[in-house]
């Protein structure tokens, strides 16, 4: 819902030129070295929009990262708490988090098992970066699982020219406020430099219970000269928020939007209380080291060594629960009698991690020709484990010393690219690139429900990308054609792992393959930046919940076979007079499944809940993909009225409005018009202002969040069963409201 809109300038047209700033050329050329190799040029035949240093600190300063790409065409953002400080998500082109690769600084940041981006983590990254390139489609090779539909490129803060130290406070709704402090050397006469930023940031929530503090921080010590560059990077985030992942009913929100039935119980007396310690945990430490060279007839080459340690836990309130669920065994009396069976569980899910990651880059530039290629190889452990904490039965009675459960994953992934750009003609780039992946999945150990997860999987993918831009006199134009592959996350194969320890049928998860089309025109001039994009991405073995389970009981993900998502997008960027500045962009698209089974499971009766098999819902062809909306329109008007007043601090005051509408998105992928989140628009206002001080510039910023009080809710979960004895389908749904209209006030002082 956030989508603060404040000065996002020049991030609607669907091109722009690589914003990556440096402290002379033969600097620049170094310190940019380190993201090259994953990014767009700007004749690059990929489609894709940039977001600089400046725009990214002027942003709303509870957002994360997801909250401030809100603007981005085809871009939709939510917040599970509603405010936009906790767990945050985005899709692009209606494609989810864990199909969209993100990297930082070549490095990738999704989690090797979930494919995810948990931008809880770092909710304060945009405040430590020097830009960011959203790529939509397959865009360029990159490290880590396969971009699927997007990709996010981002990179640190690099030398810069001269010491600087910068302080912000924010306040507002919801008892959110946040603090960051950042400072830099610039690059000294003998070539060192060094960097840091920290962020502080709390929010009572919107919903019950969606609390957050969440810390993020970052350390750079580097040395460079015209070159060689060695950089030193540290990045850690920490986060405690409150658990609401599993929304509220679709009643519930209609008389209590704020309600969040997490950690409900029944105390001794039958008094519904909540239990204070619903929480999630986890903290994240990045530790990068990069040595790059530059040779002195335009080769340089990169090599950066990741290291990456997650270590977290979720604590929750478990009611009427069986003592078998977690296995312990049943109280007894003294003649060996069941005592009781159910009663009330503390517990803990943790998680521990380590992931290493080496990527050695070469490149080459010349007038005519680009090339870029790379090696990548990494290796990824993780440990899941389960403890309970406290039962009520036995209270402090009982030694919980034994884990419930533990079960780790190891993948590892080696990555070979090469990408050119060869320029035949003044105006004509083609385009080459050609990545190849090999990856292995080892699972062991067993599931919370004590099913063995026992499992090795090998992929190999080779994903071809190709094509060519036209550009001349303020006009561009392109085209690319792609191939590309993904491969299950955990979650996709570990029912299926289950079903086939136990069930009579065989199951069996192929990749999903895409091909992409990416055909865009751009024209530019000194007032106006007008783009227009068609976009077909066409999915094969697409995979997918279809309600069915296992012969063991477990939903499972399927392969069905065709599907697309094909639209267009529109972008402007118009500048009609020195003090007023219009943006806007527009995607109309359609996705498709071409032939879809839904089921759902069978149960006999709403007493017993005894599992009977799976229940035909219908068969359905060329439904709407769930979570895709067909419109997704964004605007904003930034005015800067007294810019051109010489000496009256007045000329940095900036006003701007401006809005995002996302149609109509369906909760599954039937397309029942009962099960539908409805189009929505939100407005935003922000206001801003700087005045010169003795050594410095301090800055005010105000923001209405939500202007005119929208009652809306912008993600959702599903749920169906069949009762056979009452003939009769069973539903429960999660939904997620945003925030109705909220201020946030932010003042800063930068020397």
């Amino acid at each position: 819902m956030r989508g603060i809109l404040f000065l996002m300038a020049a991030l609607t047209v669907s091109a722009n030129q690589d914003p990556t700033p440096g402290v002379g050329n033969e600097t620049e050329k170094i310190d940019s070295a380190v993201v090259v190799a994953s990014r767009a040029g700007a004749n690059t035949p990929v489609t894709y929009t940039t977001i600089g240093k400046e725009e990214l600190s002027r942003s709303n300063p509870i957002n994360s990262l997801p909250m401030n790409l809100s603007m981005q065409p085809s871009v939709v953002s939510v917040n599970e708490g509603g405010t936009g400080l906790g767990y945050s998500k985005m899709t692009v082109r209606g494609v989810k988090g864990s199909q969209i690769n993100v990297t930082l600084n070549g490095i990738t940041l999704n989690d090797a098992e979930s494919q995810e981006v948990f931008w809880v983590n770092i909710h304060a990254l945009g405040n430590m970066l020097t830009g960011v390139q959203l790529q939509r489609g397959l865009g360029t090779s990159a490290n880590g699982a396969g971009a699927f539909g997007a990709s996010i490129n981002m990179n640190t803060a690099t030398a810069g020219s001269a010491p600087r130290f910068h302080i912000e406070q924010s306040a507002g709704s919801y008892g959110t406020a946040t603090t960051s402090v950042a400072a830099a050397t610039g690059l000294t006469k003998s070539g060192f430099y060094a960097q840091g930023a920290f962020s502080f940031g709390r929010t009572d929530g919107y919903i019950r219970n969606a609390f957050g503090k969440v810390i993020s921080g970052m350390a750079v010590l580097g040395w460079m000269d015209e070159n060689d560059s060695v950089r030193l990077t540290y990045l850690v985030g920490s986060q405690r928020t409150g658990l609401t992942w599993d929304g509220i009913s679709y009643n519930t929100y209609l008389v209590d939007r704020t309600y969040n039935g997490l950690g409900k119980y029944k105390d001794d007396e039958g008094n519904t209380k909540y239990y204070d310690n619903e929480t999630d945990n986890y903290v994240q430490h990045h530790v990068q080291f990069n040595y790059t060279h530059a040779f002195n007839n335009g080769l340089s080459w990169s090599n950066t060594l990741n290291y990456t340690r997650g270590d977290g836990y979720y604590e929750q309130y478990k009611a009427d629960k069986k003592f078998t669920k977690y296995g312990l065994e049943y109280p007894l009396d003294d003649a060996g009698n069941v005592i009781q069976k159910y009663t009330d569980f503390i517990i803990d899910k943790s998680k521990a991690n380590n992931y290493l990651v080496f990527n050695s880059d070469l490149m080459y530039r010349s007038s005519l020709i680009d090339v870029t290629g790379g090696l990548s190889l990494s290796g990824y452990n993780g440990n899941h484990f389960g403890n309970v904490l406290w039962s009520r039965y036995y209270e402090t009675d009982y030694d919980y010393a034994d884990r419930w459960y533990f079960n780790s994953g190891n993948k590892y992934e080696a990555n070979l690219y090469a990408r050119g750009e060869y320029k035949p003609l003044e105006w004509l780039t083609t385009y080459l690139d050609l990545q190849y992946r090999h990856v292995t999945l080892v699972m062991k150990g067993e599931d919370d429900d004590f099913a063995p997860l026992d499992h090795r999987e090998n992929w190999d993918f080779f994903n071809p990308r190709a094509g060519v831009t036209f550009h001349l006199n303020g006009h561009k134009a392109y085209v690319s054609a792609a191939w590309g592959h993904r491969e299950p996350g955990r979650s996709d194969i570990k029912d299926v792992i289950i079903n086939n320890n136990y069930g009579a049928k065989k199951e069996e998860l192929r990749p999903e393959k895409m091909a992409d089309v990416e055909i865009g025109y751009e024209y530019s001039n000194s007032k106006v930046t007008a783009s227009a994009n068609f976009y077909f991405m066409e999915y094969f073995d697409m995979l997918l919940a279809t309600g069915r389970i296992s012969d063991s009981g477990y939903a499972i993900k399927e392969n069905v076979g065709r599907g697309y998502r094909r639209g267009l997008e529109l972008g402007l960027a118009w500048q009609p007079l020195s003090v007023m500045r219009f943006d806007a962009n527009l995607t109309l698209s359609r996705n498709r499944l071409k032939n879809f089974t839904a089921y759902i499971p069978e149960y006999n009766n709403s007493n017993d809940w005894d599992l009977t098999g799976n229940h035909v819902v219908e068969e359905y062809h060329n439904t709407a993909i769930l979570m895709s909306p067909s419109v997704i329109a964004s605007g904003q008007l930034s005015v800067t009225p007294f810019k051109n007043l010489m000496s009256n601090s007045l000329k940095t005051t900036t006003l701007t409005l401006g809005g995002k509408y996302v149609g109509k998105q369906y909760w599954d992928n039937t397309q029942s018009a009962d099960r539908c989140i409805p189009g929505y628009f939100v407005a935003n206002v922000a206001l801003s202002h700087e005045f010169d001080v003795k050594h410095g510039v301090i800055g005010l910023s105000a923001y209405v969040n939500n202007a005119l009080n929208a009652k809306y809710y912008a993600d959702v979960w599903v749920g169906r069963s069949y009762l056979k004895a009452e003939d009769v389908i069973y539903q429960e749904e999660g939904v997620f409201p945003q925030a109705p209209v909220n201020f946030m006030f932010k003042v800063n002082y930068t020397f």
